[in-house]
């Protein structure tokens, strides 16, 4: 065996020191975020990162599950995004798909086309749809619709929405409200696009 190249003959000591970095950096990162943030300074992009991923993954746990199929869905009056106000009344008597999304949600990225196929397809036919971004940013939420050319109606999520509609467990989340205000069918979790197309049957 070749000698240790390190003084002492502390290889070990020094390749331990070498694999517990990383958990040192995430630590470091982690009590700089909270030291800044009980001081009122900035926190360095890393360690917003990693709190916002924390602060999420907490939100998502504590998320309700989707709502009962026959249970009443009362709905609040949602600001969209292109100014207009979405009023429980324009419910009434109507079919109405309520889908949860956002705008970096790869999942949501691969349902959102066929969300908008069944908006233009059955919007004249009474079907309304709303759609409930989780971003932080409207901004966010805007440039991806006006990106994909999406025009179903769609809202920020804000946390006064969220006491009526919260978003249930999962990404994206798809629920239909029947003529009588009670869910039809709720679903966590990408749908295919013949999935998303057998609504137009509500």
């Amino acid at each position: 065996m070749s000698p240790c190249p390190l003084p002492n003959g502390c290889c070990a000591r020094y390749t331990a020191e070498r694999l517990m970095q990383p958990a040192r950096r995430l630590w470091l990162a982690s009590t700089a975020a909270l030291l800044a943030a009980s001081q009122g300074l900035p926190a360095r992009p890393q360690a917003q990162a990693q709190a916002r991923a924390q602060a999420d993954t907490a939100a998502e746990d504590k998320a309700p599950a989707s709502p009962a199929i026959g249970s009443l869905l009362h709905l609040p009056e949602v600001p969209l995004l292109d100014g207009r106000i979405f009023r429980p009344a324009d419910a009434q008597g109507r079919v109405l798909v309520l889908y949860w999304w956002a705008s970096w949600c790869p999942f949501c990225a691969q349902q959102s086309p066929a969300m908008q196929a069944l908006w233009q397809a059955q919007r004249s036919r009474g079907l309304l749809m709303l759609g409930l971004s989780i971003d932080r940013k409207a901004e966010d939420a805007s440039r991806t619709l006006a990106q994909h050319g999406y025009t179903f109606p769609a809202a920020l999520l804000t946390p006064v929405i969220a006491r009526m509609l919260p978003k249930p467990r999962g990404l994206p989340v798809t629920v239909v409200r029947g003529r009588d205000g009670r869910v039809l069918t709720a679903e966590s979790g990408q749908l295919f696009d013949e999935d998303v197309a057998q609504f137009a049957r509500f």
